[in-house]
Parts: C-alpha cells; structure tokens; sequence
C-alpha cells in the first residue's frame, strides 16, 4: 500500500518523522505568528526596530479599532463580498450545467469542448493581463465589481467544469439510465437525480472558489483601483500611511481579511472534506 502509514514504518523513520513534522510547523506557521504580533504592536515599538521580538506594549484594541476607524477597511470588505459571492454562486452553477453535459452526453467534440475548459487553467495570468484589461475597457466594465466578477466567472468556470465533470462520471449511470426509461426529461434528471447528489462536491467547490477568489490580488489591481471597487487584498495597501509604513495597521488588516476565508472553511469542514474524499474508497 502506497503511501505506508507511519506506524508501519522502520523506528528511524517514525523517529524521523516526530522530529520533523513540528519543525515544519512552526516554520510555515513563523509568519503568520509574525504578522499576529505585528498586529499588536505600537508604531513606536516597530519604529524602534522590535520586528521580531516580543512586544513592549500591545495594542489590540487600538489597532485594530484604527483601521475601521481611519481606513476604509469596511467599503473593501464589503467589496470582496461583492465579488466572491457572485463568483461562487456563477460559477458553481455553469459548472454543474457543462460537467453534466460533458459527463452524460456523448458527442462528437466532447473531448474538445472539455478540453478548452481546462486549457484556460494552464494560461499564464500576465499574458492576460493586458487583452483582458483592454476588453474591461471597450466593455466600459473596467474599474467595476460587475467587470472583475464576470471574468473570475469566466475563468474559474474551467477548473469547476473539470472538478464536476469528473465528479459526475464518478456516479452511477444506471440511476440516470433509469430515470429515462421511465420518461423523465433531461431537465427534470438533473435537477431531481443528478443535482441531490453533487452537494458534497457543490459544497467542497463553493469553499475552494470562495478562498480562491477572496485571495486574489493579482486582477484586483489589474481591473480595479480606489475604495469604491477595490477588495480587501488589493486595498491593504492603502492601509500604510503616506510617509511612514504603518505595518501594525496593514497586519491587523491583513488578520482581519483572512477571518471570512477561515470561518468558511471550519464551518464547511465536513461537506468539504466529503466532497474532496468521496470515491477515494470502496
């Protein structure tokens, strides 16, 4: 059986591996301790060079009551809701319609057609950057929520369709077989048959497309500038002062943006990892 379970394994290994796993924890957990303190230091503190070390004076309350306060932190956020939802409920719901056609039909540019989807994902994102910047502005959709929602629609679309297509062909076709031996139309097959049992992969989808689209950057300042359009990860920026980086400010704003992305996940935890292992095993 491959991958060998741990306890199966030689002493060394198993020795091996107890040291090693909290040492790779803490270093990939270093900057996010990091960036927590940095939260809730003072501006003197971090202007006197205490970047690393334990704060001299925490300033929980005050920093980030600073940034709803002096920031416009809430208009971005309010932004990124904006946008991501949107983008879930669009492309979760293309997804489910063309996976169900290119797992069920069988035609002569199936594989094509799936294809193309799929092809989009391996497009690097700077060689888009600038035809799809030009085409947000002959739409009159650049600098716009609507204009970065529909183009996260459309590209994350290729990646659901792969996700749910092979989801699909995971399922019994003797249910949908069935279905129309009995006359039920194909609307009603997927809508009735097909659609109750994709939920644990509608949900583990709608939590990979939220923290995908929550997190970006990139096309937020490609296809947006200013608070009035601007998500949060593009707007944490704004958060520094003219003069002097106020980085207490932009870490507890950077804390604060990744709260949506996290309580999603923990309160998807179980459809999402049903969805992900669902087929794994017999």
């Amino acid at each position: 059986m491959f991958p060998t379970p741990i306890e199966k394994t030689a002493p060394a290994t198993r020795i091996a591996y107890k040291v090693a796993l909290p040492v790779a924890l803490t270093l990939w957990l270093l900057p996010l301790i990091a960036v927590a303190l940095t939260s809730v230091r003072s501006a003197g503190d971090i202007n006197a060079g205490n970047y690393w070390g334990w704060p001299t004076e925490f300033h929980l309350l005050e920093n980030y009551t600073a940034i709803f306060e002096n920031t416009p932190i809430g208009q971005y956020i309010l932004n990124s809701f904006k946008v991501t939802i949107p983008v879930v409920i669009g492309a979760v719901a293309l997804s489910t319609m063309t996976g169900f056609a290119l797992a069920v039909y069988k035609f002569k540019a199936n594989l094509l057609i799936f294809f193309m989807f799929v092809a989009g994902n391996f497009v690097p994102f700077q060689i888009l950057m600038v035809p799809v910047r030009d085409l947000t502005l002959q739409m009159g959709m650049y600098n716009t929520i609507p204009g970065l929602a529909l183009f996260h629609i459309a590209f994350q679309t290729g990646f659901c369709t792969l996700f749910m297509r092979n989801f699909i062909k995971a399922l019994p076709f003797e249910l949908i077989e069935a279905a129309r031996v009995e006359g039920v139309s194909e609307i009603r097959i997927f809508w009735y048959v097909v659609l109750p049992l994709m939920k644990p992969a509608i949900a583990a989808l709608a939590v990979l497309i939220f923290t995908f689209i929550w997190n970006d950057y990139f096309w937020a300042t490609v296809l947006t500038q200013g608070a009035d359009t601007q998500p949060i990860t593009a707007g944490l920026y704004s958060l520094n002062g003219q003069w002097v980086a106020a980085w207490h400010l932009v870490s507890a704003g950077a804390i604060v943006a990744a709260l949506p992305p996290v309580l999603m996940f923990f309160l998807m935890q179980r459809h999402f990892i049903a969805g992900l292992t669902l087929g794994a095993v017999k």
